[in-house]
């Protein structure tokens, strides 16, 4: 990869649109790594253009579609909650979402535009059962799950979940929403018994039964508060899958983020915490991946096997230019499965790509702007004049 925007025969490079909210960070970053490759900048279409079915595209551009995220108004519309922070809605999110995503991408094909991540990895990508199926069908190492692919179980409450633990044999899962990221509404559930249940998540629950998401890790100790938020949950749709056991550094859980560029790894974060959720947002701490590296080659395992895995994780999803792969080591640092595939996991400033990656002295956005302009130059190099 390279940063440069220039061809050998001088062409210009591909002009760039980004679908966000144009006062979000996640556009900034993109911008700057646009214009730091070439003279322009990246046209931004806002996700309430979308909506409001005003989206329109220039022939030849190559569109990114961004995070809709952090936007009070395009939450409202997507959720139909008038507080950002609320927990419940994520299924209308999901159905609002994909739509959304159609419409940039009929508009886009209709003007002669390229948009780097097709409808149907999207709707992949946002739904944890189906992504976790997809994988698993692959032969990509992922937690085991009762509720994976679209003929498995379906969660109506809490007792379903308790039934689905118990006949699974999982005392210890974790209970996501099929539609959410960031770790909202995610329960890392332990189970001893009858009547013996206790939950960390960062849902918050108000007297009314509403669910509020936190930046805090709590920790539910009854059945009757846990059983009480996962009924509040299931309308939305729940993902069950076993709770691995992840490795250590310096007396924290960790895992790591993976960023897959054109089927390529090339920057990797690693996330450690006191709590089951390594999230960085919710109290997460950058670890030392020198320190994952000598403890992979420590116990006789493969620092770029593990790479590998990402990347055929990334494979499943072959419309996307870029994915975030959530890489779990089990304790020991021997094996490693997938978590989850995410498709905006590239928000990590100041991150450079990984030795020998094609990526170094990139951050995840300049990687993908000079993974776009490789390609485009690959197409003029091999096309007839």
């Amino acid at each position: 990869m390279s940063p440069s925007a220039s061809s050998p025969g001088g062409a210009a490079a591909p002009r760039f649109a980004v679908v966000g909210n144009p006062e979000n960070r996640r556009v900034a970053f993109f911008q700057e790594a646009v214009r730091a490759a070439g003279p322009t900048s990246a046209r931004v279409v806002s996700w309430l253009q979308v909506l409001g079915g005003e989206a329109v595209f220039d022939p030849g551009e190559t569109v990114r579609i961004d995070s809709p995220g952090e936007n009070a108004e395009v939450e409202r519309l997507l959720r139909g909650v008038d507080d950002p922070t609320r927990v419940e809605g994520s299924a209308r999110w999901y159905a609002g979402f994909l739509s959304a995503v159609g419409v940039v991408s009929r508009a886009a094909s209709a003007a002669g535009a390229e948009v780097l991540t097709s409808p149907g990895d999207v709707a992949a990508l946002f739904d944890k059962r189906l992504c976790h199926a997809i994988l698993e069908d692959a032969g990509v190492p992922v937690p085991a799950s009762p509720t994976s692919g679209p003929r498995a179980a379906r969660v109506r409450d809490w007792s379903d979940v308790r039934a689905l633990m118990r006949e699974h044999r999982m005392p210890r899962a974790f209970v996501k929403l099929a539609h959410g990221s960031s770790a909202s509404g995610v329960l890392a559930v332990e189970t001893a018994g009858p009547g013996r249940v206790r939950a960390s998540t960062s849902v918050e629950r108000d007297a009314e039964g509403r669910l509020f998401n936190s930046l805090r890790v709590r920790r539910y100790t009854t059945e009757r508060e846990v059983g009480a938020i996962v009924d509040a949950l299931a309308p939305d749709g729940l993902h069950i899958e076993r709770w691995l056991p992840k490795a250590s550094q310096r007396g924290r859980a960790a895992d790591l983020r993976i960023v897959v560029v054109g089927g390529r790894a090339t920057h990797a974060v690693v996330r450690t915490s006191l709590s089951p959720m390594t999230n960085l947002h919710l109290g997460g701490a950058r670890g030392d991946l020198d320190e994952v590296r000598a403890a992979v080659s420590a116990v006789g395992g493969c620092w770029r096997e593990a790479l590998a895995m990402c990347e055929r994780a990334a494979a499943c999803f072959p419309g996307t230019l870029c994915v975030g792969v959530d890489l779990l080591p089990a304790a020991g640092w021997r094996r490693f499965a997938v978590g989850e595939v995410n498709a905006f996991g590239d928000l990590l400033p100041g991150l450079t790509g990984l030795p020998g990656s094609g990526a170094e002295g990139l951050d995840t956005y300049a990687a993908q702007v000079a993974a776009v302009l490789d390609r485009a130059r690959n197409h003029r190099a091999v096309t007839p004049l």
